[in-house]
């Protein structure tokens, strides 16, 4: 993740959009910028992409039903 854009190098592949979702969950959990600062700037790209964007958006009114106290936001990593 240090010296590429996108999970398999330059350009954006099914593995990035197998990866977003999860990368997303994950840093609800446990945020991902504490420690691990390259994959918190893959998953800013990612959130970044409009297709994401809009995938987040339209999922959004469920994001209460999240099993945990802490829920998803659309707000990238730092």
């Amino acid at each position: 993740m240090a010296n590429a854009s996108w999970a398999t190098g330059d350009d954006f592949t099914l593995a990035d959009c197998a990866a977003a979702p999860a990368l997303f969950y994950a840093n609800t959990v446990e945020p991902l910028e504490s420690g691990h600062g390259n994959v918190a700037a893959y998953l800013k790209r990612l959130m970044e992409r409009p297709s994401f964007a809009r995938v987040l958006r339209e999922a959004e009114p469920y994001f209460d039903l999240f099993p945990m106290d802490k829920k998803p936001t659309i707000a990238p990593p730092a």
